[in-house]
């Protein structure tokens, strides 16, 4: 360490600098001793130039490149203010050198660094951590452009296969580049494409701007998997090559960066752990990180947790980063890795919040909001369901003397115990103190009904039996998971597979119950406790149980994600037959969840006490904080005098064989001056006492503390938090089951039935503004008498238009909505065609209540026949009536018949028109002309 104890500011400064240089890859030299072929780069001190001497100018293979102008550390403020004094000496002649201007041009007080690029179009200071390396001032001068001017050269987007938001999104990005804005955000609704638009964007910057490398930094390694797939899978307009044909995909597992790499993908923690020097538990990459409180306390008390140079990833490492669900865990902690890059940042999110939009400097080059995706058809709608009991909304009451279960909430071992006085829960309390078997059961028996219902009432299959929607349930605990599991198999009178957990904390590869989940028929529901942000998506689900509340808006939010996702209808029918189009999806509320109160999922702004959780993951990531080192200190100290001694015992297979008073102990040295005096004691003892300077015995004392930071932070892994976090807990819950509890509301909600009855209004309209213009409309709404001439085609014609200019009105979607509103006997038509002839029959009137068109033919010919039969007993022959049955179900599939048809299929197979001919005789002609009437009336 150097004794800055006589030193003035200014020398302070630029030993710092020389420091940074020297980690960058500089050779630093005074300029009496030069000695330019000493290394690849060289930064030489007050370095003459015909305006004066310049702090430091650089030198890459004995060529001048650039120069440093160096402040003492109060000027940070003032560093934009000296940026004409460092041109100055940038353009400035060298002495002994005919130099043209220099282009790389830094100010820097050691602290705060500022760089600019002289040939960028339009030169612009940016901060960076530290200084580039020379290898990097290198490869630019190789280049004819830097990295801006490229970017304003490239070509017009090919827009083929795009949808229109992605093509706005990649256009304004490209625009935000050009304009050199260092932080762009795309809100883009779930399921409209944010990966895909990535892969767009990231391919044309490395084809056209030529981008060294790109960094997709996620918070789970879940998603990193994602992200990987979707790159593997991505073929660009303009080549027949995959993506990963043409560029090497590295996803991070460790922390070597190939330097082949041109995309890596990696979360955040592991970059963090990367740049800290530490080794990454791979556990720590299964849940994303967001908003720990206790780095949120730091964060308000202005506090930071440093990170530091890195050689082995230097500053410039990626010229572009995009973080996807940048809305979670770019704060606090993880901010230092995104300031640590000198690159652009592109964030992509769903549900952005202010903290959100600040961070990318309101720069919101596209927004694409659920309701947008919902109405161009890219996503489907919801509906809400409530079911309401009474324990739900009260509680219950046990009095004392009663005889209860207990259960172990880990081990799920039962004893039974007389309590000794009365025991009030409140709704808060269910699942967590108080389990009602009887309230869980309720529910899930109305929700069985309410699907067979209301819900999804014409779910039935060729064997009559009832088909579940796939299902996902947000339960409170893994053990709040199990009892929902178990009553739903024994409700639904299903086998295991019907019903599984996913969740982290399976014994199952969750991935492998999440596949069966999406592509296979079972399990028909899932439920899960932690599996709920983005990278859950399960494309066939069509039904939401919310059995646990939420408080945030964004994580609300989230969760309803998982259902918005469209299908096409074969890929639906794989995993549920009975299934036609997905049109919607239906939130079942059991809790409250689309009523209670949604905040912005900001908990800065309140002051909680901290989670275990929090703390112990504070530490396991790096944080050396006296605070939080005493803080978990004391509450281990107090959980020591809580466990029993087995899991003292069991403790130990986690923490390397430490006890909690010796782990306590380690957490408290690391900041107890008089043991960081001795530790430090017996390393000054080996220096000479003549060399033993006051910054020599500070510097020992300061790694004393940091080695002593270490051995107690270096406990503490993923197994032990798990273990420490879950030991704490409330180890029984009381199993109520004197208490019965009853439904006391199971209806659509009553936004729902509103929009149901929108819905349908907006069909009702579209066809009376569309009746002049579409045929078929004309002849339903001012033709009724020749209905019997609308085709199949002039069906096709206002499919068309409806899907085009109005998604949300598909047929589907408004037969469900009249079912909502109205009490509709018929099951919905198989085929869509034909349920928009029965929708529009409905909506002019031909039809006091919605009819399924396929029905009212069937019904129109056993009445025309037996009217037939009246006058005429047994009129027609078997062979006839086996003719007016082809002819009957013709009209069913193509609502009209023309003579000529009878040369088709299936006519044409039992002798086609000579052969009605041959049966009808003078009459088939008329016969035909009156089914059409008839059938169609």
């Amino acid at each position: 360490m150097l004794d800055n104890i006589n030193q003035n500011p200014e020398q302070i400064a630029r030993d710092k600098i020389d420091q940074m240089l020297i980690l960058a890859g500089w050779v630093v030299q005074s300029k009496k001793k030069v000695n330019l072929n000493e290394n690849k780069g060289v930064a030489v001190r007050e370095y003459q130039t015909d305006v004066g001497p310049a702090d430091y100018v650089l030198f890459v293979d004995r060529k001048p490149v650039g120069i440093i102008e160096a402040k003492r550390e109060e000027e940070g403020h003032r560093l934009t203010v000296v940026e004409d004094q460092s041109k100055g000496y940038a353009s400035a002649k060298l002495k002994y050198l005919n130099n043209d201007p220099l282009p790389f041009v830094y100010e820097s007080t050691g602290t705060i660094t500022r760089f600019t690029d002289y040939r960028d179009p339009k030169p612009r200071g940016r901060n960076v951590f530290s200084f580039h390396k020379p290898e990097t001032i290198e490869a630019w001068l190789k280049k004819s452009k830097s990295l801006r001017e490229r970017l304003l050269a490239i070509p017009a987007l090919d827009e083929t296969g795009l949808r229109p938001a992605q093509i706005v999104a990649v256009n304004n990005l490209e625009t935000s580049f050009k304009k050199n804005r260092p932080k762009a955000l795309i809100q883009m609704a779930t399921g409209a494409g944010k990966t895909f638009t990535a892969c767009t964007f990231v391919y044309r910057l490395l084809k056209h701007a030529d981008a060294k490398r790109i960094l997709f930094l996620v918070d789970t390694k879940n998603l990193g998997e994602q992200a990987e797939q979707e790159f593997m899978t991505f073929q660009p307009n303009d080549d027949n090559r995959k993506f990963t044909e043409l560029y090497n995909v590295q996803r991070l597992s460790s922390s070597y960066i190939a330097s082949d790499s041109q995309v890596c993908i990696s979360t955040i923690q592991r970059l963090y752990s990367i740049l800290k020097g530490e080794e990454l538990e791979e556990s720590a990459e299964q849940e994303n990180p967001n908003e720990s409180s206790w780095l949120q306390k730091q964060r308000s008390k202005k506090q930071a947790v440093p990170v530091e140079y890195t050689e082995k990833v230097p500053i410039e490492q990626f010229d572009f980063i995009v973080i996807d669900e940048c809305h979670r865990s770019i704060y606090n902690l993880w901010k230092q890795v995104l300031d640590y890059f000198d690159a652009f940042l592109i964030g992509l999110t769903s549900t952005p919040d202010k903290r959100t939009f600040g961070f990318f400097n309101e720069n919101v080059v596209s927004e694409y909001t659920y309701e947008e995706s919902v109405i161009d058809g890219v996503n489907v709608p919801y509906d809400v369901y409530t079911i309401e009991t009474e324990i739900s909304k009260e509680g219950g009451e046990i009095k004392a003397s009663q005889y209860v279960d207990k259960r172990d909430k880990l081990t799920r071992k039962k004893r039974w115990e007389q309590l000794d006085e009365d025991v009030n829960y409140k709704r808060n309390d269910l699942d967590k103190k108080v389990v009602n078997v009887s309230q869980i059961r309720n529910i899930i028996r109305e929700f069985k009904k309410a699907l067979q219902t209301s819900i999804y009432p014409n779910r039935v299959d060729n064997n009559g039996e009832y088909e579940v929607p796939k299902t996902l349930v947000f339960a409170k605990t893994d053990s709040h998971a199990d009892d929902i599991i178990k009553i739903i198999r024994e409700e639904f009178d299903e086998g295991n597979d019907f019903c599984k957990k996913v969740t982290y904390k399976i014994d199952e590869d969750p991935k492998s119950v999440l596949n069966r989940f999406r592509n296979a028929y079972y399990p028909r529901i899932a439920v899960t406790v932690d599996m709920i942000a983005t990278g859950t998506d399960v494309k066939p689900l069509e039904v939401l149980l919310f059995m646990r509340d939420v408080k945030s808006i964004n994580y609300f939010e989230q969760m309803k994600g998982r259902g918005t996702r469209t299908i096409k209808d074969d890929d639906l029918q794989k995993v549920s037959t009975t299934a036609r189009t997905k049109t919607h999806f239906v939130i079942v509320d059991a809790v409250g969840a689309t009523k209670s109160k949604k905040t912005d999922s900001r908990p800065l702004e309140r002051k909680p006490s901290v989670p275990m959780k929090d703390l112990l993951g504070a530490v396991t990531y790096g944080v050396t904080d006296e605070e939080l080192f005493l803080s978990l200190a004391n509450r281990l100290i107090r959980l020591e005098k809580q466990i029993t001694d087995k899991e003292k015992e069991k403790l130990l297979e986690y923490s390397g064989g430490k006890n909690l008073k010796q782990i306590t102990k380690e957490l408290i040295n690391a900041y107890d001056q008089d043991t960081i005096d001795n530790r430090a004691q017996i390393e000054i003892d080996k220096i000479p006492k003549q060399d033993q300077t006051p910054a020599l015995i500070e510097e020992a004392k300061k790694k004393a503390q940091e080695a002593l930071t270490l051995e107690a932070a270096k406990t503490f892994n993923g197994q032990l938090n798990d273990y420490l976090e879950n030991v704490r807990k409330i180890h029984e819950q009381i199993i109520d089951t004197i208490n019965i509890d009853t439904v006391t509301k199971s209806e659509w909600d009553t936004t729902s039935v509103d929009k149901a009855k929108e819905l349908v209004k907006d069909f009702s309209a579209y066809l009376e503004a569309n009746k002049d213009e579409i045929k078929a409309l004309s002849i339903f709404y001012n033709q009724p008498y020749n209905r019997r001439t609308i085709t199949f085609k002039m069906i096709q014609d206002v499919m068309a238009k409806l899907k085009m200019e109005k998604p949300t009105l598909a047929p589907h979607h408004v037969w469900e909505a009249y079912s909502t509103i109205e009490e509709v006997k018929s099951n919905q038509p198989k085929d869509e065609l034909t349920a928009l002839v029965s929708l529009i029959r409905r909506a002019c009137g031909i039809e006091n209540e919605l009819k399924a068109y396929d029905g009212i033919i069937e019904a129109n010919f056993k009445n025309w026949i037996f009217q037939q039969n009246a006058g005429q007993h047994n009129r027609f022959t078997t062979e006839q009536m086996d003719w007016l049955r082809m002819i009957k179900d013709h009209v069913v599939s193509s609502y009209h018949i023309e003579i000529d048809d009878l040369d088709y299929t299936p006519f044409d197979a039992k002798g086609g028109k000579g052969k009605m001919h041959q049966l009808f005789g003078e009459e088939m002609t008329s016969i035909i002309d009156e089914l059409n009437e008839v059938l169609a009336a």
